[in-house]
């Protein structure tokens, strides 16, 4: 790969894998034959599937065999774009993972002249657990762009102080970056020329799927605006943007439409601007538009601790939990000691620390574990649906995020949330230790978050570390609180919550069954950030 090499997973021969094309209303039967000299699995991402044919060993089913076989039937019960994966191991960072399109059964309601998929993923020669090894060793270990004493970074000498008294640095976006990675599209480098065709005039569908392991992507086309139309394969009403972040697991749907006979360059840079994936949309074979450069590395802020309330480095999209929730129920409202309440000594003017201890863990719900996996508090969780992700804050043009979103069609279950959900993302950056309320999924195993039969939930994820995660549930869509009407929260399978910040979802139970719930950053899954939702059958209590 561009004069990298390595070992690859390949499926049917090829990496990515199949295109898997379903329609709505079939009942299909799937035949996997494992090839290798180990147990494997298929995870079919984002579908509503019984959970025995979920694909996830020890939790679903017991895995594949090396050389064995599985069948996974079931009925397709929507339309839109998904994608499948393996959820054994490593294996995903190898290749194993490929695309869903289901058609809707009856007409869509976007209408395209072309219908592209649109796959990023990332191509490494380092083995998968070698990776992991590294991480381990040291959390910036693949992080090219530390800063120094004689770096061009706009931090003033007092913040950089700050960042080296906190032992963490303003650069540490990314976990692994393109010292390492090659970044693809549909298996295809940023020099190997994947292309789309077009005609001036036409409405082009880009079904956009992050199905890397671990790099968050900034996409946009230069001259052309993206019409974003669908999320996590829900339609949403069309919001036009110059450019958007899509986490891991996510996908978007956008329309395009090139009016000249041009090239247009389909950009998609690694969120820690450490390397691109390139495509190009050609309205004849060959033709080529200039490729951006790199932009400057993103910085960290206050707001990425946890900090955001009343400062200066406040992102654009944060929001206090009383501005996120209103009419929330008393009885679903987080009545902790507020985390931005002053103390003798606190002062963030400028950028001072002073009086402020990011590690005090009283500011915790009780059924937080603390101790080494945990190396951070956020002091101010706020609500940051309205933040574009990092390094899109001030690109000077138009960017998505969640709170743009608004379904379509109505969600069925309106109903008020009954109950109130809080859990935290921990971690340990140092260490690599990575964490749901402080307990890694080995300490948790056995102790599953349970929900009744069609219960209806608040859920509120609170971002304790520096890093951004995106929180993927299996079996189910949840809706975003994200200020839309409660009928048009927008439905989705994985959110990103920013760091330091927090993210709600109204959640109805309503799949029987064992089901996956982790962050969707592959090393940070394997670290322990995983846990199992179990949700009652009807009539057994949860």
């Amino acid at each position: 790969m561009q004069g990298r090499h390595g070992k690859a997973m390949a499926v049917n021969g090829s990496v990515p894998g199949p295109l898997v094309r379903l329609k709505e209303g079939q009942h299909v039967r799937l035949h996997i034959r494992n090839g290798l000299n180990t147990s494997s699995s298929i995870h079919w991402h984002g579908l509503l599937v019984p959970f025995q044919y979920d694909g996830v060993p020890g939790v679903s089913f017991p895995g594949i065999p090396a050389g064995g076989s599985f069948v996974a039937e079931f009925p397709v019960r929507q339309s839109g774009t998904y994608w499948w994966h393996s959820h054994s191991g490593l294996q995903e960072q190898s290749g194993h993972y490929g695309p869903i399109v289901i058609d809707p059964a009856g007409a869509d309601p976007v209408q395209a002249d072309r219908d592209y998929v649109l796959m990023l993923s990332e191509f490494t020669p380092m083995d998968a657990h070698r990776i992991m090894a590294r991480l381990k060793q040291g959390e910036g270990y693949f992080n090219y762009q530390q800063t120094t004493a004689t770096d061009d970074y706009p931090l003033s000498g007092k913040k950089r102080r700050m960042w080296a008294k906190m032992r963490m640095s303003a650069t540490d976006i990314s976990d692994v970056t393109g010292s390492t990675y090659t970044y693809l599209v549909n298996g295809r480098g940023p020099k190997e020329g994947m292309e789309y065709a077009f005609r001036p005039g036409e409405r082009i569908r880009l079904r956009v799927i992050n199905g890397s392991a671990m790099t968050f992507f900034n996409l946009r086309i230069p001259g052309l605006p993206l019409t974003v139309v669908a999320a996590d394969g829900q339609n949403v009403r069309p919001v036009q943007v110059d450019e958007l972040q899509i986490g891991v697991a996510e996908t978007y749907d956008l329309i395009v439409e090139p009016s000249t006979r041009a090239a247009y360059t389909i950009v998609a840079e690694a969120m820690d601007r450490s390397g691109m994936a390139v495509a190009t949309l050609a309205s004849s074979p060959g033709l080529r538009a200039p490729v951006p450069a790199l932009r400057d590395p993103p910085l960290l802020t206050m707001a990425d601790m946890g900090m955001a309330m009343g400062h200066k480095d406040m992102k654009m999209g944060a929001m206090s939990d009383s501005m996120a929730m209103p009419g929330t129920p008393m009885s679903m409202q987080d009545h902790r000691p507020k985390a931005n309440a002053a103390k003798p000594g606190m002062s963030m003017a400028n950028g001072s620390m002073s009086g402020m201890d990011m590690r005090d863990t009283s500011r915790l719900p009780k059924n937080v574990k603390t101790g080494p996996g945990l190396d951070m508090v956020s002091m101010h969780p706020a609500d940051r649906m309205g933040d574009p992700g990092i390094g899109l804050e001030h690109v000077g043009h138009s960017t998505l995020n969640y709170r743009k979103l608004v379904a379509l069609e109505p969600n069925r279950d309106v109903r008020t949330p009954t109950r109130y959900k809080e859990i935290h993302l921990t971690g340990n950056m140092d260490r690599y230790m990575w964490s749901f309320d402080g307990r890694k999924f080995s300490a948790v195993s056995d102790d599953p978050i349970r929900f009744a039969y069609k219960e209806r939930v608040r859920v509120r994820l609170v971002n304790d570390t520096m890093m951004a995660h995106p929180i993927h549930l299996h079996g189910h869509f949840f809706e975003l609180v994200n200020g839309a009407d409660v009928a048009h929260q927008p439905r989705k399978h994985t959110v990103i919550v920013q760091p330091g910040g927090s993210a709600r979802f109204d959640l109805t139970a309503d799949a029987p069954g064992d089901w996956a719930f982790h962050c969707h950053l592959l090393y940070h899954m394997h670290a322990g950030m995983f846990q199992i939702v179990s949700v009652a059958s009807p009539g057994e209590e949860a």
